[in-house]
C-alpha cells in the first residue's frame, strides 16, 4: 500500500474514531438524520417508557462530566495524536487538530509521513483533502452513511438525548467487573431499525468507561466495536477523557492521546468552506 493511500484510509479511521469518542461533538448538529427505511404504524407515535434505572444512571454521568458546564459547550479546538494498530501493536503516531463549531461544523486535519490530510463535515455534506496527490473531493455516500452511523453509536448522542427524537428505547442491562474492586454500570439504548448501542459507567464516579456495539462492513460480515475512555481532565469545569482506546473483535486498533482541549475559543468559520480547488486549501 502506497503512502498516500495509507494516509487516506487513516483519515477514515480517524474521523470515525474522533465522531464515536469525543464527547462534546454534538451529535444531532453533525447532520444526523432519522433512518427513512423504518415503517412506523399509522396514527401518533405513543411515548416511550424508559427504564428509570438507566435514566437515573444516565442524569448521574450528565452531572459527573460537569452538568450546565457540559451543556454548555459551543465550540471544541483539540491537538493530540492518533495511532494505529495492527494486531495489537502500535504503529508511529499521527498528529491531528480537530475543530467544532456548533451546530453542524467540524473539521479534523492531520499529519503522518509529512503528509496533511484534511476532512470537514457540514451537516450531512463534507470534503476530503489529500495533501500528497493534492486532491479535493466531496464524501461519497458511503463516508457519509458511516459518519451518521458514528453519530447514532456517539457516547455524547446518548447523554444529550438526540436518540429520543429517533424513538429509541433505553434499558438497564445491570452491573459488569470493570477491574479489581471496580464496577461498572450498563445502560442499553435499542433503535427502531434493531441497532442496539450499551454504554458503561463506572458505579463509583458515574463517569464513561465504554462504549459496545457491532458493525457490518461492505461485505457483511459483523465486527464487535469497543471504545474505553481513559485519564479524565477538567476543561473549563467539564470531564474529559484524555484516552480513548478503540477495540475491534477484541483487539485494539487505535489510540487517541489528547494534549489540549480549548472549550468555546473563537474558530474562523472559513475552515469549514470547501476551497475552490486543492490549489486553494490553506
Amino acid at each position: 500500500m502506497n503512502k498516500r493511500n495509507f494516509l487516506a484510509r487513516c483519515a477514515q479511521s480517524l474521523l470515525s474514531t474522533l465522531l464515536i469518542t469525543l464527547f462534546l461533538i454534538p451529535a444531532q448538529a453533525q447532520g444526523e438524520r432519522p433512518r427513512t427505511d423504518v415503517i412506523l404504524p399509522p396514527g401518533p407515535t405513543p411515548p416511550l417508557t424508559n427504564d428509570p434505572k438507566a435514566e437515573q444512571i444516565l442524569e448521574r454521568a450528565l452531572k459527573a462530566l460537569g452538568g450546565d458546564a457540559y451543556a454548555n459547550v459551543r465550540s471544541t479546538t483539540s491537538r493530540g495524536y492518533y495511532t494505529l494498530f495492527k494486531d495489537g501493536v502500535s504503529g508511529l503516531p499521527m498528529t491531528f487538530v480537530d475543530y467544532i463549531i456548533y451546530p453542524d461544523r467540524e473539521r479534523t486535519e492531520f499529519k503522518g509521513a509529512g503528509v496533511k490530510v484534511i476532512q470537514t463535515n457540514t451537516g450531512d455534506t463534507g470534503w476530503l483533502y489529500d495533501g500528497e496527490a493534492k486532491t479535493l473531493n466531496d464524501m461519497t455516500k458511503e463516508q457519509v452513511e458511516d459518519f451518521r452511523f458514528a453519530m447514532r453509536t456517539n457516547i455524547d448522542y446518548l447523554l444529550r438525548g438526540f436518540w429520543r427524537k429517533e424513538g429509541a428505547k433505553l434499558s438497564y442491562v445491570g452491573r459488569r467487573e470493570a477491574g479489581v474492586g471496580r464496577r461498572n454500570e450498563t445502560i442499553r439504548l435499542t433503535y427502531p431499525d434493531g441497532l442496539a448501542v450499551e454504554f458503561e459507567f463506572g458505579a463509583q464516579d458515574g463517569l464513561p468507561s465504554k462504549v459496545i456495539y457491532k458493525k457490518k462492513g461492505k461485505e457483511g460480515a459483523e465486527t464487535a466495536e469497543e471504545d474505553r475512555f481513559a485519564q479524565f481532565v477538567t476543561i473549563e469545569g467539564v470531564m474529559m477523557p484524555f484516552i480513548v482506546d478503540h477495540y475491534r473483535d477484541g483487539v485494539q486498533s487505535s489510540r487517541i492521546s489528547y494534549q489540549s482541549v480549548e472549550i468555546n475559543r473563537p474558530i474562523n468559520e472559513s475552515l469549514f468552506t470547501r476551497p475552490a480547488n486543492a490549489k486553494a486549501v490553506k
